[in-house]
């Protein structure tokens, strides 16, 4: 597993605490690996998702640090939404 995948396992699990998505997450950073985020777990895998966010490790780094809004990013195409749209907004809300 990737160093990269270590260390968003780490700011998500902080991230997501205490917030209630309702459902499931994939993370997938291209050329790197998946995080799965759910109610009450962040975890390293490739697992069905209710949505799927995809982006560049440097788009992906820059939503977890902050300096990149999710939103902002998805209007630009830099992070790709597949699925629950609803779920994802909640998503954006929770990191940004």
């Amino acid at each position: 597993m990737s160093d990269m995948i270590n260390e968003a396992v780490k700011v998500l699990t902080a991230k997501m605490d205490g917030v209630e998505i309702g459902g499931t997450v994939k993370f997938e950073i291209e050329g790197e690996g998946c995080v799965m985020v759910n109610d009450t777990d962040v975890h390293a895998g490739d697992e069905e998702a209710d949505v799927t966010l995809t982006a560049d490790p440097e788009t992906f780094q820059g939503i977890m640090s902050g300096d990149t809004n999710p939103t902002s990013a998805f209007m630009t195409g830099k992070l790709k939404v597949d699925g629950d749209m609803g779920m994802a907004m909640k998503l954006a809300s929770a990191l940004a």
